[in-house]
């Protein structure tokens, strides 16, 4: 790598012991983004122990009521209050992210995570709970901000939807492996079983971070510090020719000349942003608040009571049920990974808020019928089309509106902004989580559980219609080009 030359000069440097032809007809490179995706594989598999801690509650909580005497208050409160503690760090992850680096800024996330889940596997109290649940949500504030920057700054143009929907996915791998724990694990004695679920969120961070150590900085980030020998370097390696390195190289320093010096970055957003920073900003923080008002966290934290609710009275089929719904959910994202940079962005979530709309109001529906049966009893066709409704909404979830909202985001923000704009989306993002999940119970008993459904359906209508209003197609333009879109 070290040999590879990075400007149009080098390359007649490098031509005498090939003919001409072969030059002009230079295919991409053999190892093409090899580099970049394991950098940004690494970057967003520290998300893993987003999915998994956040999801792990909707199984243990069943052993950690007997355990502990834990109230109903008490586990929603633990379930939900980890999207409210994310809030602190997620504001603070973009001022980390821009001056002690995007990989600097993983390491750390990467250090409260493995506290964080040691934490809670030795707790004792519900306050100690409490406090581990905030120290693992630093962590996961950390991480679900920078990840996606880096990956959207690392990764070249072609290949920018599938590694930046790679965050996504191992949130939903981790929310797999937690349903997977707590169906493993569900036959350790009481008092032990629970612990160990969390305990096994201890090793994963710290072989993560040594993994983050060995990536490059994010060259985005270099070339804002100056660093333009170092960007360069990384270029070469995570481009698809050296040819594309200078010219990524070339567009970066034009976006960095063109920062607005003085004002800041929180400046350019809310003081005197441009014309083109509040299209950019209105759309990150709507097209992220409606990712979770699809109601996707109601099925991930509360899928036991919703398969309860449709007739599965045994605890090991609600949960092995939930194994199948992390599963679906898993397999899908495939989807959005391998034809974001196919077919587009744009196509994507609006297939995925339509079948939201439509799985979701079949769920409210079957929901309807069970409850409609008599005597709290429902029939095993109605509790095997709640099943289905939950596994068709989990996939159409998973094939846009799950990892595109993260992708578009990251793409869409300007460089100086990024970080920051980021930490903005994101925290909106999981203010509507939380209040989709501290509010669902009290919701469910006040308009019934199908209502619940019926009116997460409605905003993905209104979800759709965002999103071929406002938001235009991406696929295939670097970061520095896609402002454009916005400047009208």
């Amino acid at each position: 790598m070290g040999t590879t030359e990075h400007h149009g000069t080098a390359d007649v440097t490098a031509e005498p012991l090939l003919p001409s032809s072969a030059v002009e007809a230079e295919p991409a490179p053999p190892r093409r983004n090899m580099f970049a995706f394991v950098c940004a594989t690494l970057a967003s598999m520290t998300t893993i122990l987003m999915g998994y801690n956040l999801a792990l509650m909707s199984g243990a909580e069943l052993f950690m009521r007997d355990d502990m005497g834990l109230t109903d208050e008490q586990v929603e409160v633990l379930s939900g209050s980890m999207n409210m503690f994310m809030l602190a760090s997620i504001l603070a992850a973009g001022w980390a992210a821009d001056c002690i680096g995007r990989r600097g800024t993983v390491v750390l996330a990467n250090a409260f995570l493995m506290a964080g889940a040691l934490a809670m596997s030795l707790g004792g109290s519900f306050a100690s709970l409490m406090a581990a649940r905030f120290v693992t949500s630093v962590g996961v504030g950390f991480a679900v901000v920078v990840a996606p920057v880096y990956a959207a700054e690392i990764a070249p143009a072609s290949s920018r939807g599938l590694l930046s929907s790679l965050v996504d996915f191992f949130i939903t791998a981790g929310i797999l492996l937690s349903y997977v724990s707590n169906y493993a694990l569900a036959g350790l004695p009481l008092r032990l079983g629970w612990r160990a679920m969390f305990a096994l969120g201890v090793p994963p961070p710290l072989l993560l971070a040594a993994g983050v150590l060995a990536m490059p900085e994010s060259p985005r980030w270099l070339a804002m510090r100056g660093r333009d020998d170092d960007a360069r370097a990384v270029l070469v390696r995570t481009s698809d020719a050296p040819a594309e390195a200078h010219d990524r190289l070339e567009e970066i320093r034009r976006a960095v000349a063109a920062q607005v010096g003085g004002a800041g970055v929180w400046g350019e957003l809310f003081v005197r942003p441009s014309p083109m920073v509040r299209r950019i900003l209105a759309n990150v923080l709507v097209l992220y608040s409606f990712q979770q008002a699809s109601g996707i966290d109601a099925i991930v934290l509360y899928t036991p009571l919703v398969f309860k609710k449709a007739g599965i009275s045994s605890t090991s089929a609600v949960l092995a049920a939930t194994v199948a719904v992390g599963l679906v959910k898993t397999l899908s994202i495939f989807v959005a990974t391998f034809l974001s940079d196919r077919l587009g962005r744009r196509p994507l979530l609006l297939a995925s808020a339509a079948g939201i709309a439509v799985t979701l109001t079949s769920l409210g529906i079957a929901l309807c019928f069970g409850a409609g049966a008599g005597a709290g009893e429902t029939t095993p066709a109605v509790a095997a089309a709640c099943v289905a409704s939950v596994l068709a909404f989990v996939t159409a979830f998973s094939i846009g509106l799950g990892p595109l909202a993260p992708t578009y985001s990251a793409e869409i923000l300007p460089l100086q902004l990024r970080a920051q704009g980021m930490s903005l989306g994101i925290a909106a993002n999981r203010v509507t989580c939380s209040i989709i999940s501290m509010t669902f119970i009290s919701l469910a008993n006040s308009i019934t559980m199908a209502g619940c459904f019926f009116l997460y359906a409605s905003t993905a209508v209104a979800a759709a219609v965002f999103v071929y209003v406002r938001l235009p197609e991406t696929k295939g333009r670097s970061l520095e080009d896609i402002g454009v879109l916005f400047a009208k």
